[in-house]
């Protein structure tokens, strides 16, 4: 190759460099959020809410060693959900699994232990489930409660206002992959973290503080997309609220 030629190529090669060279680069943790993806903290709930619903992971510990993990799907559009609840004491007592039906007012608990027996006690007929309201506000609320809430929550009818996460309160935390799929991680000044999705723009996951403890609420979507869940219906559900006795009998 003639030394004019190898001379010329070896500068375009420079220059093609320096122009795929990562935005990215020079940004460091901490750093304010840009307007661009002001835009995109801003829609991420309705986003939720317009695909529909998805597949979730929500975990939170308690305790000195115990964990609550929620998995199944949830309807944002429908704000309700469904999940396999199992607590794990983190000792040598077994694990409690329960099967989980809500909304933003209602929970259903079905295969808890010892239901029938105190249906039968209490003279009411089978069922496989027992409903109460969604535990709310200042006071003690279940941890399965705060879950499912802090998962509803998620959805929204409406993007907000993206000049609220402009400033150096909203912050950019680098990359990372969540099962498989890369994402770009955003926090709060509240203590709250997001990783959205860098192809589509979806949450991904959300991390955020259980209240009054020093412990983390973590929520996991995947396969983004319509969801319809089928409550159960009246035949199938007691009312805990209408016989307390029973709520307290079985611990729900």
């Amino acid at each position: 190759m003639p030394r004019r030629l190898l001379a010329s190529a070896l500068v375009t090669l420079g220059v093609l460099l320096a122009g795929c060279s990562d935005p990215e680069a020079d940004r460091q943790p901490g750093d304010p959020v840009t307007a661009e993806e002001a835009d995109v903290l801003a829609g991420l709930l309705a986003r939720d809410t317009e695909e529909g619903g998805a597949d979730v992971v929500v975990t939170a510990p308690f305790g000195e060693s115990g964990l609550l993990t929620l998995t199944g799907e949830v309807d944002f559009a429908g704000s309700a959900g469904r999940a396999q609840a199992v607590t794990d004491y983190g000792d040598e007592r077994p694990d409690d699994v329960r099967t989980l039906f809500f909304t933003r007012e209602q929970i259903w608990f079905g295969d808890v232990p010892g239901l029938r027996d105190a249906l039968a006690a209490a003279g009411l007929p089978d069922a496989p489930f027992v409903r109460r309201p969604v535990a709310t506000g200042p006071d003690a609320v279940p941890l399965t409660d705060v879950l499912v809430t802090v998962l509803l929550n998620l959805g929204a009818a409406e993007a907000d206002d993206a000049a609220a996460f402009r400033g150096g309160e909203h912050t950019w935390e680098g990359q990372r992959s969540i099962d498989r799929r890369l994402a770009t991680v955003y926090a709060g000044e509240a203590g709250w973290s997001v990783a959205v999705d860098d192809a589509r723009d979806l949450l991904l996951q959300y991390v955020t503080p259980l209240p009054g403890q020093d412990a983390d609420v973590t929520v996991t979507l995947s396969d983004h997309g319509p969801r319809t869940i089928a409550l159960p219906e009246d035949g199938q559900t007691v009312d805990a609220a209408a016989h307390p006795e029973l709520s307290a009998a079985v611990g729900v």
